[in-house]
């Protein structure tokens, strides 16, 4: 019975670990190795640490790479900010088809593609679209108003497209909060900031950490809206690696930036995970 039970576990294991070592760790190997070479001559390649140098001494990449770090770390704290009064209404406050309803309506936008919901946002930030227009209707400005191509529409864009990804693990942990815990609380004296500093955030911080992972590392990775909205001087850390990759064809470079981008995130990560004492395992439980 036991073998049979051992058998049973690894061939449901086997299509993930298929997976993980096909499509995650053989590449993020060979995109090491090729970062760790310099083309000596046509088709010769050389062992060298010259693209990791290259970054730290180019004022561009690191400036780059770190004004992304920040941002997406913004945009991370925005977006739980905004996600958390949201997931707590939906969770606690509504009962039946009222909650599904809002959950529904958290998914609509999503049902589109990201590259249709950031040209939506383009619609309505660039100089002729719906907001401009309406300033000036509304006689608050006196001529046509550019919100694009600025820190603030990447910001806008990425909470935005960042937002279900939060709210989902936000919802399933609150909901397993029992209501008469919240009620016991306030029996005993508690008032509304007590009872959320003491009992609901203490409780959520599982999902508030899984969420601000996920938010960030999709943030952090994001090529499309920060390139869409911020233009081209948007200066976001992947259009560095894709221009490397696809524009100057320089593999090696663009491998080590890669590289460095993995290890930035991680870094992060389990600095946050330290920060708030919660680990990988009761973040994903």
């Amino acid at each position: 019975m036991k073998q049979h039970t051992s058998i049973f576990f690894w061939l449901l294991l086997a299509p993930f670990a298929l997976w993980l070592i096909l499509l995650v760790i053989i590449p993020h190997i060979d995109m090491l190795g090729i970062a760790l070479r310099e083309q000596t001559a046509p088709r010769e390649y050389a062992f060298s640490f010259k693209n990791f140098i290259e970054f730290f001494t180019e004022p561009l990449y690191w400036r780059t790479f770190m004004r992304t770090a920040v941002m997406s770390i913004l945009a991370t704290a925005l977006t739980l900010l905004i996600a958390f009064p949201v997931s707590y209404y939906i969770a606690k406050m509504l009962r039946g088809r009222s909650k599904s309803f809002l959950f529904l309506l958290c998914l609509i936008p999503f049902w589109v593609s990201e590259l249709v919901r950031t040209y939506g946002w383009m619609i309505l930030l660039r100089e002729t679209g719906v907001i401009s227009n309406a300033l000036q209707w509304a006689g608050l400005v006196s001529g046509p108003v550019e919100l694009l191509y600025n820190d603030a529409a990447i910001m806008v864009g990425l909470v935005y497209t960042s937002m279900l990804f939060m709210v989902v693990p936000l919802v399933t942990v609150l909901e397993s909060l029992d209501d008469d815990i919240i009620e016991a609380s306030y029996d005993l004296g508690g008032n509304m900031w007590t009872t959320m500093r003491q009992i609901v955030i203490p409780h959520a911080m599982p999902g508030i950490v899984s969420g601000c992972i996920i938010v960030f590392m999709m943030t952090l990775g994001n090529y499309l809206t920060p390139n869409l909205l911020g233009g081209k001087d948007s200066l976001w850390f992947t259009e560095q690696i894709y221009t490397q990759f696809i524009t100057r064809f320089n593999w090696e470079l663009g491998s080590a930036f890669g590289i460095l981008l993995l290890l930035l995130s991680s870094l992060i990560v389990w600095l946050g995970l330290k920060l708030s004492r919660q680990t990988l395992t009761s973040t994903m439980t």
